[in-house]
């Protein structure tokens, strides 16, 4: 699959990527049990198109800038009316030998607006 194929709220999304700009991990509380985590945005992409990752925890050290990654099973979230891309517990994310020579930034999903519904 290429990055520009992705949909919102679709699952079962695998793909290789590119890294690219990481956002400072901040720290978040979940409503439901009030456990404290590490959150930060990733832009990846390949030569299609690029699109916002949220990594959780430890997976925020586990990817570095101009890296290729092999991402299985993720799935698309509508969060603050743009498309990301995230990995939960059944997904993976690991450095791939093989990918996309660019990342393109011009076509970001993630700055296109949506609707939340």
């Amino acid at each position: 699959m290429k990055v520009e194929e992705i949909k919102p709220l679709q699952k079962k999304i695998s793909l290789i990527v590119k890294a690219g700009d990481t956002g400072e991990p901040r720290e978040v509380m979940l409503r439901d049990s009030g456990e404290m985590h590490r959150v930060a945005e990733l832009l990846v992409g390949d030569e299609t198109a690029s699109i916002l990752l949220s990594l959780w925890d430890k997976n925020i050290e586990k990817i570095e800038k101009d890296r290729t990654y092999k991402i299985e099973n993720a799935y698309t979230t509508i969060f603050k009316h743009s498309i990301r891309l995230n990995i939960g517990k059944y997904g993976s994310i690991e450095e791939s030998a093989e990918g996309p020579a660019r990342l393109n930034e011009e076509n970001n999903l993630s700055e296109k607006e949506l609707s939340n519904e």
